[in-house]
């Protein structure tokens, strides 16, 4: 399987990050947890649902981890003394028992080696009776910045479907979520976001595709010049670009939440 590369804060944020910026505060809102908790947030990434939480929730306290070093130090300069920030990894979570109230994680559920053992953590650092939550993009048809891009890779190159994020990690929606929440806890229920991505020009749209952060870039960064110069054509045809230059497009993501046994 094609590697994935994540570790620059700075090429991620243009990529995806400013996207996931706008579904964070959404899924707080409808996570409806109490002000003044103990937060907690798993693969934190460059902090974008870290800083939500931060601003919306009134944490008494709130870590971030994430396996990614560069993402960890990306974090950190955003989030100040708001938050600890550490390098973890999902499966081994460096908490004790009953540490936190809340345990979210934003858009990394796909990434995770062993998704029962990092239930079973989450479990375990909850106080019973606190909440988890998740969300992750609907990568089987919810998301068209990418769904496009991928349409005129696979035009062009079968091979492009093993970077593709639904041929490696299957499709995440309401009713999978659900399960696997479901596993640790009680009234496990989901619910659609929806945000827009509004790109201001084609550059805009083509340009994080350069920067080799997550599988749309990784698969971008192992073409020749020749073969890049194609495809950067084919998606442009595909694009719904209007007059003004400007593409505007939607994301889903689907959330999950539950109550902690």
């Amino acid at each position: 399987m094609p590697s994935t590369a994540w570790s620059s804060g700075d090429h991620y944020e243009p990529s995806m990050g400013r996207w996931s910026r706008l579904v964070g505060p959404e899924f707080l809102e409808w996570l409806d947890a109490p002000r003044g908790l103990r937060w907690l947030d798993i693969g934190c990434g460059t902090g974008a649902l870290t800083e939500a939480i931060a601003l919306r929730a009134e944490p008494r306290q709130l870590t971030g981890v994430d396996p990614s070093a560069s993402f960890v130090e990306f974090a950190r300069s955003r989030l100040g003394e708001r938050a600890r920030i550490e390098v973890a990894d999902a499966t081994h979570l460096p908490l004790d028992e009953d540490a936190v109230d809340v345990a979210v994680a934003g858009l990394v559920l796909n990434f995770v080696t062993d998704l029962v053992r990092s239930l079973a953590e989450i479990s375990r650092v909850v106080h019973p009776g606190g909440r988890a939550g998740a969300y992750m993009w609907d990568n089987s048809g919810g998301m068209q910045l990418l769904d496009l891009f991928w349409q005129a890779a696979s035009e062009l190159d079968a091979s492009a479907r093993d970077f593709y994020e639904s041929f490696r990690y299957g499709g995440w929606n309401r009713d999978r979520l659900e399960r696997l929440f479901a596993s640790i806890g009680t009234h496990a229920e989901s619910h659609e976001i929806v945000v827009p991505t509004v790109f201001a020009n084609f550059d805009d749209y083509w340009t994080p595709f350069l920067g080799g952060q997550g599988p749309a870039p990784s698969y971008v960064k192992s073409l020749d010049d020749e073969r890049l110069a194609e495809l950067r054509e084919v998606v442009r045809a595909l694009l719904p670009i209007a007059a003004d230059g400007t593409i505007s497009l939607t994301a889903r993501a689907w959330a999950v939440r539950c109550i902690v046994n």
